[in-house]
């Protein structure tokens, strides 16, 4: 009897062809002038996004389908910035087949791959919302190719700044926060709220997702108001009765 291995984030990271992709996209954003793009982004998002889903008691198959759309999510660029989140779920739709996904886990990872984007990616699930905090709590010092505290550039400036940026999921508390330390002798916590501001609202929708309070800290402060969540199960409940 065959036993068939069902195709996980192994699968996809040992793929000859998913490794020319995740090189040729992060070539591509150097070119650009852009942080890091390449395996290394791609490694953590696929691992804070498998992390959330499970401390929010998913499936670990729905956990690591999540993991992959997030190694993933970047390879469009190897195209144009532009659009990228869609170019991905082009590009990749063969892949993934080829790799043995069924349709229904593929068009699942397409999906969670295209809702990313800041400029108009519109997470609707928990593996989307998963994706987007994921992603979109990556800014730290390692992503900046060259080392320079004077640069003029705001991206590089603000990312050299963060020594420390820690996601922390806690399903007790119906919570995920992203704390985030930054050295102001180098960028000041205005600049990066200029940048990121749209991002992490945008994780903020990402977490009523998942009925979770996205937070967000920086160098001990809390930039947001906690919201009061209750059980979604609970909610239903009542809402049935009325």
């Amino acid at each position: 009897m065959t036993v068939t291995k069902v195709p996980d984030l192994t699968t996809v990271m040992d793929d000859s062809r998913v490794k020319i992709m995740l090189e040729a996209a992060d070539r591509q954003m150097e070119e650009l002038g852009y942080t890091e793009h390449g395996v290394r982004h791609a490694l953590i998002v696929a691992t804070r996004a498998k992390e959330i889903l499970t401390e929010f008691g998913f499936s670990q198959r729905q956990s690591e389908l999540a993991a992959i759309a997030g190694y993933l999510h970047d390879v469009g660029n190897l195209v144009s910035r532009i659009n990228h989140a869609h170019s991905s779920t082009f590009i990749i739709y063969p892949v993934l087949i080829d790799l043995g996904f069924d349709y229904d886990e593929t068009f699942q990872i397409m999906g969670t791959i295209a809702s990313h984007e800041d400029e108009d990616g519109i997470p609707t699930n928990p593996m989307d919302a998963s994706v987007v905090i994921a992603d979109k709590s990556d800014v730290h010092r390692s992503r900046v190719r060259e080392w320079d505290p004077l640069t003029k550039d705001i991206h590089d400036r603000v990312n050299l700044a963060a020594t420390s940026a820690k996601l922390v999921s806690d399903k007790n508390a119906m919570s995920i926060t992203l704390d985030i330390t930054i050295d102001t002798s180098i960028s000041s916590v205005m600049e990066y709220l200029h940048i990121f501001l749209g991002r992490m609202d945008m994780c903020l929708s990402a977490g009523k997702l998942l009925n979770a309070q996205f937070q967000l800290i920086i160098n001990g402060v809390k930039m947001y108001k906690e919201e009061v969540f209750t059980d979604l199960s609970t909610e239903d409940k009542e809402n049935s009765v009325s």
